[in-house]
C-alpha cells in the first residue's frame, strides 16, 4: 500500500472544520432566537430599542440589582409570585390578556402598560446615518381595543393634551405633546397612582379584593377597618399604566421619569425579593417549543452534552487520522531497486539478519579485487591481497579482512550495519 500526494495541508482542512462548525452551531443559535433578518413590525417590547421599545427600563433594573428576564413563551405568564409585566399591542387578542389577568390575581403581581403608539420602521429613503431600530411613531386606536378587553371595558381611556404629571411624591413634563389617561373610573377599587394636571389616572393599581399596604399608602387611600378584615392577603394586585411614555425609552431620557417608572415597579413588587419578568408574547414575539430548543433544557440537556462530547471525540480522532488516501501499489514492479527492496522486505520479515553479512562482504570484496587487478579465487586470500594493496597505495586504516570477517561473524542489525559501513568506506577511500 502506499500514499498519494494530499492536495490539503492539516491546518486547511482544520480551518476548514473549525469555520464549518461554527457557521453550523450560529445557524442552530439563529433557529432558536427566531432570527429572520427582518425588523419587527411591532417594537413596544422589552427587548426593543425604539422609542416605543423598553429596553431602556430593563437595563435601568438590571443595575439597580433587580433579576430581570425576557420570555417568549407563554407559559412563563405564570410564573408564581415573580413580577410580571405585559406590553400588550394594538393586536393583541383581548380575549387573551384578560385570561391572562385574572389568572394572575392568585399567581403574583402583574403590571399591564397600555399601547398609544403605533410604529413603523423609517422608509428607505431616510436619511443617511439613521439606525434601524429607529421608527416613527403615530397615534395607535388603542381606545378601540382598549373596550374589548372585560375586565377593563367599564374604564374610559381618552388622549389629549396635560401640563404635566405627579405621583409617588414626583413631577414632570410628558415627552410628547400627546397624553393618555384613563378619564372615569367607576371601578371603585382602581386607585391613581400617578395623574396627569388634570387629575386623570396615567398609572393606578387595581385592588381586586387584596390586601396591599404599601400600594395603599402611596395612593393616599385609607381603607376602614372594617374594610381591611375583609380583604384577602393572598390576592395579587394589577396596576396599570395608561400612559406608556412614562415607562418607554421615550420617557426614559428623563430622569425623574426613570425614577417615577423604577418607583412604581418596586412598589409592585411589595418589598418582595422577587424576579421581574418582561412578557414578549402580548407584542407578538412568542416562540412555541420545538426540539431544539428543547433539546438544551433539562432532562434534555444531558442527552444532548454526551451526544456533543461525543462528536467531539470522533471529530478529534477523525482529525488525528488524517492523511493521504491508501492507494492499492502494483503487485510487480520491474527493475533493480525493487528488487533489491523485495528482498529486505523479505529478509526482514523472516527476520534471517545473519544471512545479510557474508553476501555483502564477498560483493564488496569482489569489487575491490577488480579494481585492485587482484586474480586470487579463494576468499581469505583474496582479502589479504587487498590488504597489501591498500598498504602499498598508503591507504591506512582498518583492514579489509578484518572488517570482512566482523561482518561475517555479525548476528544484529545494528553489528550488519557498522560491518557494512566499515567495507564502503574503505571501497570509498579507494575511489578518490
Amino acid at each position: 500500500m502506499t500514499r498519494r500526494a494530499n492536495p490539503f495541508s492539516a491546518k486547511a482542512v482544520l480551518g476548514l472544520l473549525l469555520v464549518g462548525g461554527g457557521a453550523f452551531l450560529l445557524f442552530l443559535y439563529a433557529i432558536g432566537a427566531g432570527w429572520t433578518g427582518e425588523r419587527m413590525a411591532v417594537t413596544a417590547h422589552g427587548r426593543s430599542n425604539a422609542l416605543d421599545g423598553y429596553s431602556g427600563l430593563v437595563q435601568l433594573l438590571e443595575r439597580r440589582g433587580h433579576d430581570v428576564r425576557l420570555t417568549r413563551a407563554p407559559s412563563d405568564a405564570d410564573a408564581v409570585e415573580d413580577l410580571l409585566i405585559l406590553t400588550p399591542g394594538t393586536t393583541t387578542d383581548p380575549q387573551r390578556l384578560e385570561d391572562v389577568l385574572w389568572a394572575r390575581s392568585t399567581t403574583g403581581p402583574t403590571i399591564v402598560i397600555l399601547p398609544k403608539w403605533q410604529s413603523r420602521p423609517l422608509p428607505d429613503n431616510a436619511p443617511e446615518g439613521t439606525r434601524d431600530e429607529w421608527v416613527e411613531l403615530a397615534p395607535g386606536y388603542t381606545a378601540l381595543w382598549f373596550s374589548q378587553v372585560p375586565s377593563l371595558a367599564a374604564l374610559t381611556l381618552a388622549t389629549g393634551e396635560s401640563a404635566g404629571w405627579q405621583g409617588l411624591g414626583l413631577s414632570g413634563r410628558f415627552p410628547s405633546e400627546l397624553v393618555q389617561a384613563i378619564t372615569e373610573l367607576p371601578n371603585d377599587e382602581l386607585f391613581p397612582l400617578i395623574t396627569d394636571a388634570e387629575g386623570d389616572l396615567l398609572a393606578g393599581y387595581w385592588n381586586r379584593g387584596g390586601w396591599h399596604p404599601a400600594l395603599a399608602e402611596a395612593a393616599g387611600v385609607a381603607f376602614s377597618q372594617e374594610a381591611e378584615d375583609g380583604q384577602d392577603g393572598d390576592l395579587f394586585p394589577l396596576i396599570v399604566v395608561a400612559e406608556p411614555d412614562l415607562f418607554n425609552n421615550y420617557g426614559m431620557a428623563d430622569e425623574v421619569r426613570a425614577r417615577a417608572a423604577v418607583a412604581l415597579v418596586e412598589l409592585a413588587m411589595e418589598g418582595e425579593d422577587v424576579d421581574i419578568v418582561f412578557d414578549l408574547t402580548m407584542p407578538g414575539l412568542g416562540a412555541s417549543e420545538n426540539l431544539l430548543t428543547l433539546a438544551f433544557r433539562p432532562p434534555f440537556l444531558a442527552a444532548t452534552l454526551c451526544l456533543l462530547l461525543a462528536m467531539l471525540v470522533v471529530g478529534w480522532r477523525a482529525f488525528r487520522r488524517f492523511g493521504p488516501p491508501l492507494a492499492q501499489a502494483p503487485a510487480m514492479r520491474a527493475g533493480k531497486a525493487q528488487l533489491a527492496r523485495n528482498s529486505a522486505a523479505l529478509i526482514e520479515r523472516a527476520r534471517r539478519w545473519r544471512l545479510l553479512g557474508a553476501p555483502y562482504a564477498a560483493l564488496v570484496a569482489a569489487r575491490l579485487a577488480g579494481a585492485l587487478n587482484i586474480r586470487e579465487q579463494d576468499s581469505l586470500a583474496r582479502e589479504a591481497a587487498i590488504d597489501a594493496a591498500l598498504h602499498a597505495r598508503g591507504l591506512e586504516g582498518a583492514g579489509f579482512a578484518a572488517a570482512a570477517a566482523a561482518l561475517r561473524t555479525a548476528r544484529r542489525p545494528a553489528e550488519i550495519l557498522r560491518g557494512a559501513q566499515t567495507l564502503r568506506s574503505i571501497e570509498r577511500m579507494l575511489e578518490k
